[in-house]
């Protein structure tokens, strides 16, 4: 999880691969936010560092947002960065994991601040 919190509280621009409403190409569940990933980075899994997008109203390619919280999987190496608009009113814990659970329903996940 080192790893990941250097961005806590920072601005941090994703690239969004699997838009709001897609399926994922391997497991067949369906994005119920947008999910992308910081480019230029590396995660323990090799692949770069993953981002889940909440509270953004807008169909986008690319966002550059604010890194409220970490969603760290204690079963896995593949922690998520929450990011949020910079306008963004507050989100609870609870919040952010019935957000994401579409995802990590299949983890032992926690919310990192």
């Amino acid at each position: 999880m080192n790893y990941a919190t250097k961005f806590l509280g920072k601005a941090v621009t994703i690239k969004i691969d699997r838009p709001i409403g897609s399926k994922h190409p391997k497991y067949g569940f369906v994005y119920e936010v947008d999910y992308g990933f910081v480019p230029d980075t590396k995660a323990p899994d090799g692949g770069e560092i993953d981002a889940y997008l909440l509270g953004a109203n807008e169909l986008v390619e690319e966002f550059t947002g604010k890194c409220v919280a970490i969603v760290h999987r204690k079963d896995d190496n593949d922690d998520k960065l929450v990011i949020v608009p910079d306008n963004f009113i507050e989100i609870s814990d609870e919040e952010i994991l019935k957000a994401v659970n579409f995802q990590e329903k299949w983890f032992n996940s926690v919310v990192v601040r």
